[in-house]
Parts: C-alpha cells; sequence; structure tokens
C-alpha cells in the first residue's frame, strides 16, 4: 500500500509534537501504561467470551542462528544422569535438576518488552529524565521495567497487514503505513482506541519460518515512521509486532530507530518486540474477530531496560 512517507525533518519534529513529556506529571514514569486505567482492564476482560488462550512469544531457543549469531545461553548445574543407576556423583542431596540460563533480550529474535528507559534523545529519556541515570553500574534507575510489575492487561487489538493487502509477507525495508491501519479497521470492524496494545503483523516470522533465517543486514519490515502521528492520535499504551519495530536498513541519517526513539523518548509508549503473531493471526480469522484481552507479564527485574515476555491473547 502506497502511501506518503514523511521527511527526517517532520520526523524530528514529532518529538515535539507528538510529546506526552508532563502529561502524568513531571516525573512519572509509566508513560503511556497509564491509559490502562482499572476501566480499561474491566472492558478488557469483559471481552472474554471463551476462555481460548494463544501465546504470543516466540520459543527461546539457545542455538545460534543467522539471526542471533549471540543466543541466550542455557546449561544445566545438576540433572538426573546417575541417579537411576547409583553411579550419580554429586554434592547435592536431593535428586533434582536445575538449570542457569542468561540472555541479551534486546534484539530480534526474543519476545521482549521495552521499557522507557531503553531509548534516548538528544541526551534524555521519556519525561525529560537524563540519560545518564540509566548507567552501566547502577542500570535503569528511572524507567524500569520493574514500573509494569503489576502487569499490563488491556485490550489488543491485530492488524494483519498481509491478510488485508492479500499478500504472503511485506518485503524487507518496505513498512506498514497509516493507510494499512485504516483498511485494516474498516476490513476488520474495530477501531484502535485509548489504553489499546496495538499489534501489527508483517509476516516476517511466516517468511521465516518458510525460508529459514536471514543475516540481519537483509533487512526487516516494521511501521513507517508515518504511523507516528495516528499512534498518539488514537493514545495506544504499546505497540508490538512480529519484528524489531523498525524498518530497516536505516531510512533516516540521524534516526537510526525512528519507531522506537520518538514512541519511547517523546510519546512514552513501550514497545513490544519480535512477538509471534502467527497463531494469533490464524484465531482472528476463524473467529473474524481481531481484538481481545492481552496480558503481558514482564519479569520483576530491578533497574533494567525491559525483559522477555510470553503475551497471552484471551479470546
Amino acid at each position: 500500500m502506497t502511501g506518503t512517507i514523511p521527511t527526517e525533518d517532520e520526523v524530528l519534529s514529532y518529538f515535539e509534537s507528538l510529546s506526552n513529556w508532563g502529561r502524568w506529571g513531571d516525573r512519572e514514569t509509566k508513560g503511556a501504561l497509564n491509559l490502562i486505567t482499572p476501566e480499561k482492564v474491566k472492558a478488557a476482560v469483559a471481552t472474554v467470551q471463551e476462555g481460548t488462550r494463544v501465546s504470543l512469544a516466540r520459543t527461546v531457543r539457545f542455538e545460534a542462528s543467522l539471526d542471533a549469531p549471540n543466543p541466550p545461553v542455557h546449561f544445566m548445574v545438576e540433572s538426573g544422569e546417575g541417579w537411576a543407576s547409583g553411579q550419580k556423583v554429586s554434592a547435592r542431596p536431593n535428586a533434582a535438576a536445575t538449570d542457569y540460563f542468561g540472555m541479551i533480550f534486546h534484539g530480534t529474535t526474543i519476545t521482549h518488552v521495552d521499557s522507557l528507559a531503553h531509548f534516548f534523545w538528544e541526551g534524555k529519556t521519556f519525561n525529560g529524565n537524563p540519560a545518564h541515570l540509566v548507567s552501566t553500574s547502577l542500570g535503569a534507575t528511572v524507567g524500569s521495567v520493574e514500573d509494569a510489575k503489576d502487569g499490563i492487561i488491556t485490550r489488543g487489538v491485530l492488524v494483519d497487514v498481509p491478510m488485508v493487502r492479500g499478500i504472503d509477507w511485506i518485503e524487507r525495508g518496505e513498512g506498514v503505513m497509516p493507510e494499512d491501519i485504516l483498511a485494516a479497521e474498516e476490513r476488520c470492524g474495530f477501531k484502535v482506541e485509548p489504553g489499546d496494545v496495538l499489534l501489527v503483523r508483517t509476516g516476517q516470522l511466516h517468511r521465516r519460518n518458510v525460508e529459514g533465517p536471514v543475516d540481519r543486514s537483509a533487512g526487516s519490515t516494521a511501521c513507517q515512521a508515518a504511523c507516528l502521528p495516528l499512534f498518539h492520535e488514537r493514545d495506544i499504551a504499546m505497540l508490538g509486532s512480529d519484528t524489531g519495530n523498525d524498518v530497516s536498513p536505516q531510512q533516516y541519517p540521524k534516526l537510526s530507530n525512528p519507531i522506537h526513539q520518538v514512541s519511547i523518548v517523546a510519546m512514552g509508549v513501550w514497545i513490544l518486540d519480535n512477538a509471534d503473531l502467527e497463531e494469533l493471526s490464524v484465531a482472528c480469522r476463524e473467529r473474524n474477530r481481531w481484538e481481545f484481552m492481552l496480558s503481558i507479564g514482564p519479569l520483576a527485574l530491578n533497574a533494567t531496560t525491559g525483559s522477555p515476555v510470553n503475551p497471552i491473547a484471551i479470546f
């Protein structure tokens, strides 16, 4: 779908024209999650008709791939080997398996949320907090993912762009345009509303499943920066997609990640990266229903800029 791609100067102007700084208080750091009011949560719960649950998380895998050259690390601290034969040598008195794992969850393969400490612009995080408050030694002393430890429970809506366009997937380097979102609203009979989590399926994960992984230099699709005014107008709480949520190769010299930079720093909108929207797409098509209750529970990690998550859509 064609549309007008804004110039870099226009996107740079969004930092002021779309700003939510001070909207919920001068020292506030939850940002657009404030739009998920108790009334919004109750309305989301009321959408549940069947109790059917669909996970939106990719399985965390510990093997390297072209798009994950530095995968998470997993090893067994203790296992079941040797216990049955009596040949087990262990200082542990109990027969139990224990694991260790570690990961860099930011990137393009692990399903995770970005808190408002994840991106900066001109030395500031959301609401004007100085970037140095996110430090190497202390972590995210403002805008940590702890701000969402009570859970993100609200209405989710799915914009299935390949379905609307009648294609298998959007090409890498091409962006989802606001016209795609408006066309999905008209065709599917919903409207993106304040406090929603807007999920945008591009089909890129489906393409990976069909063709296999490619090096990150091949590029990615996502929402184009032209969508940012619509996100602000509709007052979404979070944006998620089946990609890393920024078009690549980089489209603007000064803005490496305009969706992240403007959404997080200016608007206070949280980001859900690398969701698996394939099963959700099937569930929505089967029901001809594109709204549902969505539950996301970030880990209560101290002073961190995000968290791996397992979002659950409930119909």
